[in-house]
């Protein structure tokens, strides 16, 4: 507990503010996933998100997706629920579409010798956005 303390102080106001919004996102994402499941769920974030406005994102916008990447990821391990990565891959995916960018949804898999992981990761202009969804191959581009 005094590490997460620890973890919590060390944040910014404005960070501590995202964290708190994506504590209550994966939260919202785990409930419709349970009640209208996968299909349902990504076009109600698509529809509430959708943006006829995009753009390209700059390196700026992909440092910024990259810091939210890394909130979703501590308030899906720490948050109300335990959000999986497809939980926070969809509150990410909607965060990074509402804010008028490109973002791609990834679901996929890594083999290992007697292992399969099955995976969910967002990624914007090609780049993924955390260390940890490297070493996955793409099913395929939902975008």
């Amino acid at each position: 507990m005094g590490r997460l303390l620890a973890g919590w102080r060390a944040l910014s106001w404005r960070e501590r503010t995202r964290l708190i919004a994506c504590g209550a996102g994966v939260t919202l994402v785990h409930v419709a996933l349970a009640l209208f499941g996968y299909g349902r769920t990504r076009r109600m974030v698509e529809m509430v998100t959708h943006r006829a406005d995009t753009r390209p994102a700059t390196a700026a916008d992909i440092s910024n997706a990259r810091a939210l990447a890394k909130l979703a990821n501590v308030a899906g391990r720490h948050g109300v629920v335990d959000a999986s990565c497809l939980r926070q891959s969809l509150l990410l995916y909607g965060w990074l579409q509402w804010r008028g960018l490109r973002p791609v949804l990834q679901l996929g898999v890594k083999e290992d010798p007697g292992q399969l992981s099955a995976h969910a990761w967002v990624e914007l202009e090609g780049t993924r956005l955390l260390s940890i969804d490297s070493g996955f191959r793409s099913f395929f581009s939902s975008r």
